[in-house]
């Protein structure tokens, strides 16, 4: 039977295993939702609309503090890490404006 020490090294093993999966899955679901938003600038831009629309990341902020609450997910964490990317997602409009 192994030792404590042993099955805690496995345990943290297995949590790694996850984290690193869990890891590339964000990057990956991040780099498909940046494909979308950059066609969203695409056609922003092509039809003379604004780089970024208040009411719409107001709306996602609220759901996306929804989501985190019913995930017992920090909902200020949730909100500020929407505020990047959304950050993010505007910078790049207003590049492909101009």
């Amino acid at each position: 039977m192994p030792d404590a020490t042993t099955r805690a090294a496995d345990l943290l093993a297995e949590h790694r295993e996850s984290i690193d999966r869990l890891d590339a899955i964000l990057v990956f679901t991040l780099a498909e939702r940046f494909k979308h938003t950059q066609a969203v600038g695409r056609l922003k831009a092509a039809h003379d609309l604004p780089p970024s629309d208040p009411a719409r990341e107001a709306a996602q902020i609220e759901r996306l503090e929804e989501l985190a609450n019913a995930a017992d997910l920090d909902p200020e964490f949730a909100r500020e890490f929407l505020n990047f990317i959304i950050a993010e997602v505007i910078r790049h409009h207003r590049k492909q404006q101009s």
